[in-house]
């Protein structure tokens, strides 16, 4: 099966860089505490290693 990522935007984007904020908007998140889910794979893990600091992100069987 694939792996798919539960990510959790547990920080505000409020005072981060723009590049940051583009890249929590890139990933579907607009509000503190929403989830979103991904598939694994390079690109979406790229994007979380830029704004680790704000999400959590919970692995999932698919």
């Amino acid at each position: 099966m694939a792996k798919k990522l539960e990510i959790t935007l547990s920080r505000s984007v409020i005072g981060r860089p723009q590049d940051q904020r583009v890249t929590v908007k890139t990933l579907g998140l607009k509000k503190t505490n929403q989830t979103v889910v991904h598939n694994d794979n390079a690109a979406i893990r790229g994007m979380i290693n830029k704004v680790a600091h704000l999400v959590t992100v919970k692995e999932i069987e698919a």
